[in-house]
């Protein structure tokens, strides 16, 4: 388990109030900084695991799930928690982060010059009550050369990104040909249909 005094915002600076962030994710940090709300983040190891049947846009709600519910049992909490997990499909196939350097390069090798959809779950607890979505976001790398999918990983060492590959950085800027759908998603958070959600509790 991880707490860290992440508020940073006045309550009365936002219309939203103080949520309960259950992720260790510096970008959904950033994002939910960006959009202004109120958080603390609470974290704590959970399984990553999914049933089998599962079909794909409901395997990061199931994971994200999971990760709001450990902390809602364990601390009882009377404001909102906000988990998210985000995978990434591949003709069918779901790639997860990367295990070691070399299975990065693979994975990126795999993605260049195709399209694949960032599927991220966002599951949010509060008063007995959840509200629970996934946004998709389709993307295009162009075809990348071995020298620039080496550079990256050197460089940037994405180990724990699904996918191997963070849309903000180097291989966002020179190597994405499209994305239709939500960028902010590909960071990890569609925070503005986040936002409205917590408008809602």
């Amino acid at each position: 388990m991880h707490t860290s005094p992440e508020n940073k915002f006045h309550p009365s600076a936002s219309p939203i109030q103080k949520i309960i962030l259950a992720s260790q994710s510096p970008r959904r940090k950033q994002l939910l900084e960006w959009a202004e709300v109120p958080f603390e983040i609470i974290v704590q190891s959970t399984d990553e695991s999914y049933p089998a049947h599962l079909p794909v846009d409901e395997i990061a709600i199931h994971i994200a799930r999971n990760k709001a519910l450990a902390i809602h049992k364990t601390y009882q909490l009377t404001i909102p928690v906000l988990a998210a997990d985000t995978i990434v499909v591949l003709n069918n196939e779901l790639i997860g982060k990367p295990k070691d350097r070399a299975n990065a390069i693979a994975i990126l090798t795999k993605l260049s010059a195709q399209k694949h959809t960032v599927i991220t779950g966002v599951v949010i607890l509060h008063n007995g009550k959840e509200i629970a979505f996934a946004d998709a976001t389709e993307v295009e790398f162009h075809a990348l050369t071995q020298e620039q999918i080496i550079f990256y990983v050197d460089k940037y060492q994405p180990y724990d990104k699904a996918g191997a590959y963070a849309i903000q950085e180097w291989i966002g800027v020179v190597g994405i040909k499209s994305v239709t759908g939500d960028f902010y998603n590909v960071m990890g958070l569609p925070v503005s249909r986040v936002v409205q959600a917590l408008l809602q509790c």
